[in-house]
């Protein structure tokens, strides 16, 4: 059986390309998930299992945003759980092309766990408004009211449409021919990004013990993703448009 460090030094070289990822997932979580995955690799983990870790993981997370009064305890323990999860997202393809390479039902497996996290983490944040509206200032004598129960959604939308969005839009573009030079990651998109990575979107959750601070920075971002959004249609169309027919 390979040794940690073996597993760490053939993995560097199994990396894909930084072109169009944050500087979150680049330099904290793919690094991250290096590690989780050379450890997987040495227990004899499969890609498949270590997606089914990542799922636990950001599911019991969300769980307990639905279930658990809010506090600065749990906003804790809620970040936690979401980034384990999320670096053990990153494990599972780092795993496969340790083993040699994916398989379809793999891929298949992991980007349907990501849609389910990314729905149900939203939608436990409605519930949570729902439940806790005094903590969160979401009842009717809240800022807004019950209307606040109407931002989950629209997160949710923006999230699940830009999640679809991208993964169709890498099918349909032509592939780069076999042996060509990836392109050089920018670090000004790098930068840009930031604001709609999962990582830096789980950092909210650390404000859950605040009550109507987090409700408003949750707000935030949800219109900061829907803005990109629609920046990423219009350049996904474009792109897409240039491919002859």
């Amino acid at each position: 059986m390979a040794s940690v460090g073996t597993a760490l030094r053939e993995l560097r070289g199994a990396q894909k390309s930084a072109k169009g990822v944050s500087l979150y997932s680049r330099f904290v979580n793919r690094p991250a998930g290096r590690y989780l995955a050379a450890g997987s690799h040495v227990i004899g983990l499969t890609p498949n299992q270590v997606t089914l870790v990542s799922a636990a993981f950001s599911f019991a997370a969300a769980a307990a945003v639905a279930l658990v009064a809010p506090s600065w305890g749990l906003g804790i323990a809620v970040w936690a759980s979401l980034a384990v999860g999320f670096a053990f997202d990153s494990a599972d393809g780092q795993l496969a092309r340790l083993r040699g390479g994916g398989s379809a039902s793999g891929e298949w497996l992991d980007h349907v766990v990501d849609c389910a996290k990314l729905t149900a983490l939203h939608s436990c944040v409605l519930i949570a408004f729902y439940r806790f509206p005094d903590a969160y200032g979401t009842g009717g004598g809240g800022t807004g009211g019950a209307g606040w129960l109407l931002v989950p959604l629209g997160f949710q939308f923006a999230s699940v449409v830009t999640f679809f969005g991208g993964l169709l839009t890498e099918k349909l573009k032509p592939k780069p021919a076999p042996g060509s030079a990836a392109a050089a990651p920018s670090t000004v998109r790098a930068v840009a990004l930031l604001p709609v990575d999962y990582g830096v979107f789980c950092l909210v959750f650390l404000l859950l013990g605040g009550g109507e601070l987090f409700r408003w920075a949750y707000a935030g971002m949800g219109a900061v993703a829907a803005l990109f959004l629609l920046a990423f249609l219009a350049k996904w169309y474009r792109e897409l448009s240039a491919v002859p027919r």
